[in-house]
């Protein structure tokens, strides 16, 4: 149970919304950490991988990003060792994630307009953890759909469908906020629109390719533009 849970401002909206966030890239700047440690896991292992397709895998789970980086046909032999490779890179910076200007503030100001705030990415455990007490805003978060809660991860839609269930809210009621194209498409394909963030290092022309609704710099732009923004056109519907 999260401090969420003694809030009233659910319970005040007879018609619920959802507001979806992905975590790396959309509320802390991580995306660069993470292909920093993948390229080390892929050196480790004897695989030569550039940086910037490594980058735009970002997003993926491990799974699916291994697939594109290293091919589908690959000796999948070497998976797990890869995998636990990146993630002990990625925990040695578990103490100084770094959040995003305006990430705090901008769940608590959606959460304080009746939005049902949840979480939707591929990290999980310790990592997910570490990303939650980077953000600091627990108090605003209503729940957190991890790898551990889905079949597929993005651009699947499966873990948007998961984060709309455990907000107990339609697909029509809610917007999802990331920062790669597997955001996006993962938002598509779950029937829910996506507001897009640069923060992640992808450009804008990619953003909206994909299907992105609007598009802003980082948190702290779209919080600055609330009332204006897809969010604020949804509750003026």
């Amino acid at each position: 149970m999260t401090a969420y849970d003694d809030m009233t401002t659910a319970a005040r909206s007879p018609h619920p919304r959802a507001a979806v966030f992905d975590v790396d890239g959309t509320l802390v700047d991580t995306n660069y950490l993470h292909a920093v440690c993948w390229w080390e896991a892929f050196q480790q292992q004897g695989h030569r991988v550039a940086m910037t397709d490594i980058h735009h895998t970002v997003g993926m789970g491990s799974g699916r990003l291994l697939d594109r980086l290293l091919g589908e046909d690959r000796d999948h032999e070497g998976d797990d060792a890869l995998d636990a490779a990146h993630k002990s890179l990625y925990a040695t910076y578990f103490d100084r994630l770094p959040v995003l200007d305006g990430a705090a503030d901008l769940l608590r100001a959606l959460a304080d307009r009746d939005w049902r705030i949840v979480l939707a990415t591929s990290a999980q455990g310790s990592e997910l953890e570490a990303l939650r007490r980077a953000i600091g805003a627990d108090d605003a978060i209503r729940d957190a759909t991890s790898a551990d809660d889905v079949d597929a991860s993005k651009p699947a839609p499966d873990p948007v469908r998961q984060a709309l269930e455990d907000a107990d809210v339609p697909p029509e009621r809610a917007l999802f906020v990331g920062d790669t194209v597997w955001d996006v498409e993962a938002a598509r394909r779950a029937e829910v629109g996506c507001v897009a963030l640069l923060s992640g290092g992808i450009g804008r022309a990619e953003l909206e390719e994909a299907g992105a609704i609007a598009v802003y710099r980082d948190p702290a732009a779209l919080l600055a533009d609330l009332d204006a923004s897809p969010f604020g056109r949804m509750e003026r519907a």
